[in-house]
């Protein structure tokens, strides 16, 4: 035992004799730190002196000034504080030696910031470089920019950074670094990128440099995800694009990643495509499939390396989401369904992780959840994975996966998981439990016990959105009370019991107690006791709560009102002012000779509005504000097929009804109460009302393919192709474009050729068709689209078909742009028009005169008395020949022998479109004495004679010329 003893005390002396010896030396570390920090500082202030006295006397050639501003830097990175200098580095900024210029900008950049007095100093300078010859300064330039720009250099320099972007003398590091410049403006002020810049920007994307491509592309997700509707044509360019890469293998070898071309563009690329909604157009959808489906073969050769790996993951899993956001590419869906329940079980953590996250938004646009359910299992399993972001993404996937049929065992295991979950994914986790359990009710019991248990287990982590919808669900639905009001009682009663369900149980034993004071153990002073003996242990807010169900106690249960009274009395002397003053008022009603003022205050709180529910735009809201917008919501299809969800102004309607379904379990439905007019004193009861969001509009882009935007001289050619099916639509010193037009029944076809005529390359040639007419009057898809670049002297051509699905009124456009030195734009007019699509009938008289009499008149009938525009002008009425010969190249089929005037033109016609062929009849009275035209149309349709004699008066109206 001696011995024994000795040890220890020996072993505690070393103990402790070593610990002492760690203090010592520690302490005179120390002691050499804080020497060699006060050594540090003389030597950095003599220094400070030293460079101050120099700038004082002056004198100082270039050299010198960026030696001493070198040292300056050098003194600030160390982390000491340099509060002069600053000018002599801006000074720097105008000098014309690279050297001396580059530490120049380098000092503006690290001594001021935004908001710095003497950055508006420099503007003038760096726009100098901007618009200076040397490559090498528009690049210190553009950094400088991109690091201080604020709101004033960035409006005032904006332009000039465009104009270095679009430059065709810009070398192609001057153009990536003026595009990730515009790209740090716009993130910070979007204001700043001009709208009508959109269409030079876009041309861009087709730069021959994959540098520039990149960077260019960078900038178009950003701006196309705020203006889609503006940015619409880099969807083209991104899938022609991706196709050259992928497919064609058009790039430089320098971008081959480990035999993976260029990942980082086609990461991108992918990625532009899904902030756009699916093309009509064949010719792209073919492009894309072409794409993906090279995309998802070379991902199952087997990677040699783990760069390699990353590469081809990166790139496979984009092209999952665009094929998920497609969701028109059935036998690619298959495929990736399939591989999904593959790489949630990789033995990667980045496979499984985006496995998950693929899967997520699978779930958001599938049709059917089967795939995905069959996988239920592994998905409940990844909620312990080792990884917190793959448990994120487990976590997303059961909440999207979940429907009425698994919502159940779904809530269940997520309850169970919630006990031993990360503290980092708790309040989320309380949330989607809250609102699964709310969305798929279907039982009155399940929906309060699954709420009071996720309360009591959850504990801290329950925002006040949970607890308050559960109170608004309640008071909304009569079918809930009695059954609550039990059960929080339960709760309360209980030895430990957190503060939340001590708030829910004042307000729904204030409102509803007396439902159950009839009931063994619930009886008026048993809720009392219950509820005040917690009392002494919450928070002022509660306490609040409380107060206010006992007033309403005091109306319920006048048996109780001694004890009641007691409580008012005590809490009248508290120092928290608002408890105070409620107990006051309280004791008050409680003490008034009549109960009339008493039962008026504490009259039952009416149902609540239909407002917006908290817990979605809480549970959206965690995920707001990310660089990159997803084009998807964490949810099911229901979430994502709902445009109010996704602005996260979704009513969800808190009246729960819950009807029998078929299978004769209850089903809930949401249903909207009117709003209440009436007010109580016990809307003090601390739920607070929820606020419907605001949506601020934003003003819509001109859509520079409109008939709002034709080009000068568009109208000619466009007139010849009315009744002509091959002309030139439109020619100049550049371009020259021919048109070749062929109609069958409801179909159109026509071919549009594109001839370069100067003397050189024009390059990033863009087409885009805008449609005035909603698709279900006219159809248009492209078969075919102009090659990027036209050769001079060559030609390109598009291959366009239409449908007349029904009758249309207004003609499409084409808007054309291409770069020949700066980017050229056209917009025409194109020559589909109703009569495009009509044959000539052949009538004889009783048969035109029996139809005409069928149709009768309005409103299937059209009559109008015109003259020539602006009274001629030089023009006139042409004569009975060319009158007719007007009338049949609008399709009218001439019926002679029917009317007693042969000058009269009277015709017959088959109308084709998509819902079937309609009639048409035409009456035409020319009167040469008057120089007036009477025309009168009836059609078995009565949309059809108001457009065509639209466009027969215009052409009527514009006469011929004179001789």
């Amino acid at each position: 035992m001696a011995s024994a003893a000795a040890a220890g005390f020996l072993g505690r002396s070393s103990s402790s004799n070593n610990a002492s010896m760690r203090g010592l030396v520690q302490f005179i570390a120390d002691l050499r730190n804080a020497r060699a920090r006060e050594l540090e500082e003389k030597r950095i202030n003599k220094e400070l002196a030293n460079i101050r006295q120099k700038f004082k006397d002056g004198n100082l050639n270039g050299y010198h000034k960026k030696k001493y501003v070198c040292k300056l830097l050098y003194i600030y990175i160390l982390g000491w504080n340099v509060d002069f200098g600053h000018l002599e580095a801006v000074n720097l900024i105008s000098a014309n030696k690279y050297s001396e210029k580059q530490i120049g900008y380098l000092a503006v950049t690290l001594f001021l910031h935004e908001q710095h007095e003497l950055l508006h100093l420099v503007v003038n300078s760096i726009r100098k470089d901007l618009l200076g010859h040397n490559e090498l300064f528009n690049c210190l330039a553009l950094h400088a920019i991109a690091n201080v720009g604020g709101r004033e250099m960035g409006e005032a320099l904006s332009g000039d950074v465009h104009m270095l972007l679009i430059s065709p003398t810009s070398k192609a590091f001057v153009k990536k670094k003026a595009a990730l410049t515009l790209l740090r403006l716009y993130r910070k002020y979007p204001g700043i990128v001009q709208q009508e810049w959109a269409e030079r920007i876009i041309s861009l994307m087709d730069d021959p440099d994959m540098g520039v491509c990149l960077s260019v592309t960078s900038l178009v997700m950003a701006l196309a995800q705020d203006q889609p509707d503006q940015y619409k044509g880099a969807y083209v360019k991104a899938a022609q694009r991706l196709k050259r890469i992928v497919v064609d293998n058009d790039i430089a070898p320098d971008y081959l990643y480990y035999k993976v071309p260029c990942p980082w563009i086609q990461v991108k690329l992918l990625r532009l495509m899904q902030y756009f909604p699916p093309s009509e157009d064949t010719h792209v959808r073919d492009l894309i499939r072409e794409s993906l489906q090279q995309i998802l073969q070379e991902a199952m050769m087997m990677p040699k390396n783990v760069q390699q790996n990353n590469a081809q993951n990166a790139v496979l899993f984009e092209a999952i989401n665009l094929v998920i956001h497609l969701d028109t590419e059935h036998n690619i869906m298959v495929q990736i369904s399939s591989r999904l329940g593959k790489f949630i079980q990789s033995r990667e953590t980045n496979v499984r992780y985006l496995g998950l996250d693929a899967m997520t938004h699978f779930a958001a646009r599938a049709e059917t959840l089967d795939p995905i359910k069959r996988h239920q299992n592994i998905i409940i399993n990844s909620l312990r994975d080792r990884d917190i972001s793959v448990r994120r993404k487990g976590l997303d996937l059961l909440y999207s996966m979940c429907d009425s049929t698994n919502s159940q065992p779904i809530v269940n295991e997520l309850l169970k998981y919630l006990q031993s979950a990360d503290f980092a994914i708790r309040e989320e986790m309380v949330l989607k439990i809250a609102i699964l359990t709310e969305k798929y009710a279907t039982d009155i019991q399940w929906y309060v016990d699954i709420s009071l248990r996720l309360i009591a287990m959850a504990g801290d982590h329950v925002s006040d959105e949970v607890w308050q919808r559960v109170i608004q669900i309640v008071t909304n639905n009569e079918e809930l009370q009695v059954y609550a009001a039990q059960n929080i009682l339960d709760y309360v009663k209980a030895e430990q019991c957190h503060e939340t369900l001590i708030k829910i149980g004042g307000y729904l034993l204030g409102e509803f107690g007396h439902l159950i004071a009839d009931t063994k153990g619930c009886s008026p002073i048993e809720q009392f006791l219950a509820l005040q003996t917690k009392m002494m242990g919450a928070s002022s807010s509660t306490r609040a709560i409380l107060l206010s169900s006992f007033v309403k106690f005091v109306n319920l249960f006048p048996e109780i009102k001694p004890q009641l009274v007691h409580v008012f009395r005590a809490y009248s002397h508290t120092l928290d002012s608002e408890l105070q003053q409620r107990s006051c008022e309280y004791l008050s009603l409680a003490t008034l000779p009549t109960d009339d003022l008493l039962r008026t205050v504490c009259d039952e709180m009416p149902p609540f509005p239909e407002r917006t529910s908290a817990l979605l735009s809480r549970l959206h809201g965690r995920h707001a504000g990310s660089s990159d917008k997803r084009t998807w919501i964490v949810g099911g299809k229901d979430a994502n097929s709902d445009n109010k969800e996704i602005l996260l102004t979704q009513s969800t309607g808190l009246k729960r009804s819950f009807t029998p379904t078929a299978n004769g379990t209850l089903s809930p439905t949401n249903g909207a109460h009117p709003t209440t007019n009436g007010t109580s004193a016990a809307a003090t009861n601390g739920t607070h009302s929820l606020e419907d969001s605001d949506q601020t509009s934003t003003p819509k882009a001109p859509n520079l393919a409109s008939a709002a935007h034709l080009s000068q001289g568009w109208e000619p050619g466009y007139r010849r192709l009315l009744f002509s099916a091959e002309a030139i639509l439109y020619e100049d010193a550049q371009i020259q474009i021919g048109v070749r037009s062929e109609y069958r029944g409801s179909m159109g076809c026509l071919i549009l050729y594109f001839t370069n005529r100067t003397s050189s390359a024009i390059g990033s040639f863009t087409t885009t068709l805008d449609n005035p007419n909603p698709t279900e009057q006219l159809r248009i898809d492209s078969k075919s689209l102009p090659d990027s670049t036209i050769h001079s002297d060559a030609q390109a051509q598009q291959t366009v078909m239409f449908e007349a699905k029904s009758v249309f009124s207004l003609p499409p456009t084409i808007r054309v742009s291409y770069l020949a030195g700066a980017l050229q734009a056209l917009t025409l007019q194109l020559p589909v028009v109703m009569h495009k699509f009509m044959d000539a009938a052949d009538l004889t008289a009783d048969d035109f005169f029996k139809r005409w009499r069928q149709i009768g008149g309005a409103p299937r009938e059209a009559q109008r008395v015109f003259g020539l525009q602006g009274g001629g002008g030089g023009r006139g009425m042409g004569d009975a020949a060319w009158t007719k010969r007007v009338a049949e190249a609008f399709g009218w089929g001439i019926l002679r022998g029917v009317d007693p005037n042969e000058k009269n033109v009277v015709g017959a016609s088959v109308l084709h479109t998509g819902v079937g062929k309609l009639g048409c009849l035409l009456r035409l009275e020319p009167n040469w004495d008057t120089q007036l035209y009477r025309i009168t149309i009836r059609a078995t349709d009565e949309s059809v004679p108001p457009v065509l004699m639209k466009m027969m008066e215009e052409t009527y109206s514009m006469g011929v010329a004179r001789d």
